[in-house]
């Protein structure tokens, strides 16, 4: 057992890079919405930058990226953003979406790229862009996502000690299950959150101390495992232990450099 794992009563996972590689699945949405709009393809590479942040700052990048000619870098800043509500997730306790929320109506999807006086990407061609993403990327969000060596085993593990698990992610709330399902792992999970099922969203630590709230655990009792600094920015700030995974998406910068309490190369080494 990981000397991180002493003590500890709860463990809470981030999903995309750390458990999942899902950028595969991403990116052809993230394309094909663009697409939609008359742009370019902005490609699996790039895509693989700008996860982290939901899927609404997903697209905004993608569109900061067109409208740059696809010659820059998408802007990475932290200004934030809302994914649109999900159904509830069968099988499994959770959290569905905040009340108040609903999905955009469907609108054409011709237009360009084009920034705002203050350099955002107009709100009308958001909202399009997502809402084209979300009817990409829900048609089959695991085709291609595969979960990373020593996730299953880590989980496995972890659950036959009796330990509590939640998903703590800021995918939209509705694709969870599907993947969780289509890779085995419904029934792994106690608690699962998406980005749209609280007011916050990592690296707020509101969802983390939900969590241990919810369990009724202390915060100093929970760790945080997850491959960007937003996992552990969260994870700091609501009082968890953190653990990273350096393989998966922080935005092209080492996780360590994120100060987490420990750095594992596969999570089977967690257990």
């Amino acid at each position: 057992m990981h000397p991180l794992l002493v003590d500890i009563e709860l463990v809470a996972f981030d999903l995309d890079g750390t458990l999942i590689d899902s950028v595969p699945d991403l990116a052809l949405a993230v394309d094909a919405a663009l697409v939609d709009l008359g742009l370019p393809a902005a490609g699996e590479a790039r895509v693989r930058d700008w996860v982290g942040n939901g899927s609404l700052k997903l697209m905004e990048r993608a569109l900061k990226h067109a409208a740059d000619g696809g010659n820059g870098e998408a802007c990475t800043s932290e200004a934030p953003g809302t994914d649109h509500r999900g159904g509830p997730m069968p099988g499994m306790a959770s959290v569905a979406p905040r009340e108040g929320f609903t999905a955009p109506p469907r609108r054409s999807v011709a237009g360009k790229a084009s920034l705002g006086t203050n350099g955002q990407v107009e709100e009308a061609l958001l909202e399009r862009a997502h809402t084209a993403f979300l009817e990409h990327y829900g048609r089959d969000p695991g085709a291609h996502t595969r979960l990373y060596p020593g996730a299953r085993e880590c989980l496995d593990a972890l659950r036959e000690r009796g330990l509590p698990l939640a998903l703590v992610t800021n995918k939209p709330h509705a694709f969870i299950a599907p993947l969780l399902e289509g890779l085995g792992l419904g029934k792994h999970f106690s608690l699962c959150l998406g980005g749209d099922s609280l007011p916050e969203k990592k690296p707020h630590p509101a969802p983390l101390l939900y969590v241990a709230a919810h369990f009724h655990v202390a915060p100093e009792a929970c760790l945080m495992v997850g491959d960007s600094r937003h996992d552990i920015a969260a994870g700091k700030a609501a009082g968890f232990r953190t653990l990273a995974v350096p393989y998966g998406y922080n935005h092209g910068e080492p996780v360590r450099q994120t100060g987490p309490d420990g750095v594992v190369e596969s999570l089977a080494e967690l257990v």
